[in-house]
C-alpha cells in the first residue's frame, strides 16, 4: 500500500493499493485514476505518486526474489 493525502490537508490521508492505479495526471491538481474508474484528487505531485508506486513494486519484487 502507498500512503497519499486527499487534497485539502494532511488529516485526509489514506492508503491505496498501487495495483489499482491506472493513470496519474496533473490538471493542475494531481488526479489519480483507478482501474475501477474512480478518480482521486491528491496533494502529492504526479512524480511523487509515480515514485511511491515504483518503490512499492520494487519492494514486492525484492521480497519475492529472496524466497
Amino acid at each position: 500500500m502507498i500512503r497519499l493525502h486527499r487534497l485539502g490537508g494532511s488529516e485526509h490521508e489514506f492508503d491505496l493499493n498501487p495495483d489499482l492505479v491506472l493513470t496519474v495526471e496533473s490538471t493542475p491538481d494531481t488526479v489519480v485514476t483507478l482501474t475501477t474508474g474512480t478518480k482521486l484528487v491528491v496533494a502529492e505531485s504526479p512524480d511523487s505518486v509515480t515514485a511511491a508506486v515504483r518503490e512499492w513494486r520494487v519492494g514486492v519484487l525484492e521480497r519475492a526474489l529472496k524466497r
